[in-house]
Order: structure tokens, then sequence, then C-alpha cells
């Protein structure tokens, strides 16, 4: 009997999506709900599973193709002993064990499966395999490690043995308790493993296959960034594991190293790289962009292909805002358990402002402005992985406290890499706080579909003209970026007057003017 694998409903709004990564090949075994396929739309990644157990049959669409809602991706023949296909998997494979479990063959074998990833990650890109087919490990050795939107996963060997098979290799991407490699039972390599295809690309920094301490992952990014190599550095970890610490004490290094000869080539650009100068050959470093990174610069270019972006700036003195939180930071901490910071007073300002000018608050879908009711709004969150931008929902109908909290919260959330898609997405208004870093004065990019999005500065004293007199003043600059297409310029300087205002006193707020 053959069953269809079709394309699941994709979300609101979303009609189209693309093949990323088939994680079975025809003939390969599968069970039912286990993971086919990877699809990506332009908002979410979708996950394919199997409708029922069987043998891999044909793949209609293969990776790279765009596909529609309800279209044909493959066929699974139910039932077992199916033929293994041209070109599909070479391998005797049982039916999919439980995630972790040990294989049912005679020779004793433990599969290595991908680890619970943290909350709301549900998908990891092999990053780097520290160990090849044949070689003998530990228990608890670290294998291979894992890239996530988020955080980087090592994955330690469940037991000690000879590491007999690699089923994803690096740049594949993996689902929580899909399997990615096979152990055998023992480590006097009496197995003979299977053939490991060579790799697609040598990983940055050259770390040697076979390694038999591989080096934490935050130190080789230090490494590859310091321009050192494993051997200019000492490592203090378990059996010499090189740490962060390490590179940080290793003072200054070389220059970069070499980038492979394997590296893989980037993607089609629109402009072609120039040449690289003969003097500055082998002084280059290639690095894969990270998931995030490719997601945030997907969505920044999509912004400024799509919207006709505009930016307006103006000024707010900080004095008002300044005495008010320095006279009530105490009380308010010891009440409500929160710090009082600016971003409540923006947030207020911001909400206040979008009652008044609501196209900023609103969004075009296709010919149609749909206008938001409600204020939803996202705050601009760095972490050490990228930009996120976590979402307060109803920010319009909260306290001052219920704004720190939620911000305080989610900003933890964020740089621990736990936020789900949920919690960042929905926002109608963004607020970015560039100034936290020093900044001046920039021009901020739309976060699609929104139609605004304000930057917030660096407060600097500045002599201003106060009642005919010249006093310091501790002076900020605002920026609103909008979409031309929905806001004018009207609206968007009514915009941000009234966030001045409502800053410079901010007793309007409490009487609503």
């Amino acid at each position: 009997m053959t069953t269809e694998v079709r394309v699941p409903t994709l979300g609101e709004s979303v009609t189209e999506a693309t093949v990323a990564t088939w994680f079975k090949q025809p003939g390969d075994s599968v069970a039912a709900d286990e993971m086919l396929c990877e699809l990506e739309t332009d908002k979410v990644t979708v996950e394919v599973p199997s409708p029922a157990a069987g043998t891999m049959g044909e793949i209609v669409a293969g990776e790279g193709e765009t596909v529609g809602v309800d279209a044909l991706l493959a066929t699974i023949t139910e039932g077992e002993g199916a033929a293994a296909a041209p070109g599909g998997s070479q391998k005797d494979e049982a039916p999919a064990q439980p995630a972790g479990s040990t294989g049912d063959g005679s020779d004793g074998s433990v599969d290595v499966t991908v680890p619970t990833l943290g909350e709301s990650v549900t998908e990891a890109t092999v990053s780097t395999w520290f160990k090849a087919v044949g070689d003998s490990v530990s228990q608890d050795e670290m294998l291979c490690e894992l890239e996530t939107d988020k955080v980087s996963v090592e994955v330690p060997s469940p037991a000690a043995g000879v590491l007999t098979e690699i089923l994803a290799e690096e740049g594949t991407t993996v689902q929580p308790d899909a399997k990615i490699a096979v152990l055998s039972g023992s480590a006097d390599g009496t197995i003979t493993p299977a053939e490991r295809p060579e790799p697609a690309a040598a990983e940055p920094g050259g770390a040697a296959k076979a390694a038999d301490v591989e080096d934490a992952p935050s130190a080789r990014k230090a490494m590859a960034e310091k321009g050192l190599s494993a051997d200019d550095v000492q490592g203090t970890g378990r059996d010499g594991r090189v740490m962060k610490e390490d590179v940080a004490k290793a003072g200054k290094g070389g220059g970069a190293q070499p980038s492979s000869a394997q590296a893989p080539a980037p993607e089609p650009a629109s402009t072609p790289r120039a040449p690289v100068p003969a003097e500055d050959e082998g002084r280059e470093e290639r690095v894969k962009m990270t998931r995030l990174r490719r997601t945030i610069a997907k969505r920044l270019k999509d912004a400024q292909n799509t919207a006709a972006m505009l930016t307006t700036y103006n000024e707010v003195d900080m004095t008002a805002v300044m005495d008010l939180r320095n006279a009530y930071k105490g009380e308010f901490e010891k009440k409500h358990g929160v710090k009082l910071g600016f971003m409540s007073f923006f947030t207020k300002a911001c909400c206040h402002a979008l009652r008044e000018v609501p196209e900023v608050n609103a969004e075009i879908d296709g010919d149609d402005i749909v206008y938001k009711n409600f204020a939803h709004v996202g705050i601009a969150t760095g972490t050490p992985q990228g930009l996120v931008v976590p979402v307060i929902r109803d920010a319009d109908s909260m306290s001052f406290a219920a704004i720190e909290k939620a911000i305080a919260e989610k900003g933890q959330r964020a740089r621990d890499g736990k936020l789900s898609m949920a919690e960042m997405q929905g926002g109608t208004f963004t607020i970015s706080n560039g100034g936290v870093y020093g900044s001046l004065m920039s021009s901020p990019i739309l976060n699609p579909p929104q139609s605004g999005i304000l930057g917030m500065h660096k407060i600097q004293q500045r002599p201003m003209v106060v009642d005919g007199e010249i006093k310091a003043r501790p002076m900020m600059y605002l920026a609103l970026s909008y979409d031309h297409r929905i806001v004018d310029g009207k609206g968007a300087v009514t915009f941000l007057v009234r966030v001045k205002e409502a800053l410079e006193d901010p007793r309007r707020l409490l009487m609503d003017l």
C-alpha cells in the first residue's frame, strides 16, 4: 500500500514553501511521525512527518523546489522489505528505534540521537564532527556539535565503543531525537565501519578530523577571531580541552588562518565578489553564516526591497523623565520588584502617540490597510547570537511596572535563547535602543509587515537654549523610520512630536494629552 506525503497547511497567508532538506532517501525505513523533510517559508520553518511506517518511496519534490499547500512531496510504501531505490540508502537498517535506544542487531549497536535542543527549538544543523567513522570513543566524549538559531549544542557519546556510521553529515538539518550516528558496543575495533563519505567542506580553523580532544565551540570561535590555532593555546579544560578563557589568556595571535580550499562557495549574489589581491591571499577566513544571521539578513533586505522607507528625526530633552525616575526608582523597585528604566516611558509614549496616528500602527495587506486597535510593541534585543525582537502584547493597556517586568523577563529569555517563536511574532510597532551601545544617531530598518519603528539613542549633555539662557541638558536624538506607502510625512512628524512631548512632560501621559 502506498501513502502520499503532501505539504501541510503552512499558516495564515502563507501559500508556498521551498523544500530545504530531505532527511530520508528512497529505500530508507521510516517510522510513523518520523521527520521526512523540512520546508522553509518566508515566516517559519515547517517539518513534515511521515504519515505512516514503511519504506521511503519516490521523492517528487527535490531540495530547492518551491511547492504549494497540499502538493505531493513523496510516497511511502507501507510495511517492510522494500528494496532500496537507486541512489538511496545502502545500509541495512532496522525500523527506527526510540530516541537513545540500542539497536536490536547482534552487534549490540547504540544509536546516537539529537538531544533536547531547548524550549521552542525544533531543529539544528550539524556543525562539526569531532570523530570520524572507525574512531574509538569513550562514554560522554564529545562526538559532534549542533548549531541552532539560538545556541550551540554538543552531543556526547552515550556509550564507549567504535563510531561505525555517521547518518547526518556536516551541514545536515536534524530534529530532536533524530538518529545521527551509530556506535558499536565495544571499543576493540572488531566491527567494520561503514564507509564515510567525504565531507563537503572542512571546518574553518582546520580542526583535525580524528582529534582526541575537541575544544569548546566558544573557544574555536574566539581562536578564529584572533587568528590562533589550537597549538597556540594551552588548554585548561578536561583532558587539555581549550576553553574560551584559555584563548583570552593566549594574548595576541598571528594573522587569520588561511581559508580552506574545500570551503563551500557562497550563494550567488547580485554583485560578484571582487578578486582577492595576491598580497591578501591566505589572509582571509571564510565562515558559514549561522541560521539566525541568515534569517536576520533576509528579513532586513526584504524590508528594504518592499517598503518605501523614510526616516524623520527629532530630539528630546530627557530632564523630566530622569528627574521623575530618580525621585521614584527606589520606591518603585521596592513595591514592584523591578527597576524603573527608560523603556517603560518610551513604550507608554509610543502607545500614546499610536492612538493619535493609527497609520503608524497599521500594515498593508495587498490592496488593504489593516488598522490595529491594539499595540503589540516589539523591543529589539541584542543577544550573543544576533538581534531578536520579543513582543510585549497589549502594551497600551499595561502599567509602567507591568511593562518593565515584561521587558526584563523577555530580555533575559532572549539572552538565554529560550524565546518561543510565538513570543517574537505579531508585533505592530517596534522600539530599538541603539543608545545602550553608544549610538548617537541612526536610521532603524522596519520590521515587516510593520509600518513604523522608533530608534532611541545615547543620552548626551548638550548646550540648549532654555528660557533665553544656554544650559547643559541631557538630550537624546529620536528617529522614526516609516513606510511612506501608508504613512505620510505629516503623520510621521506628528507621531514623533507626540512622543517628544510625552517624554518632556510625562504628566501628559496621566492626563491623556
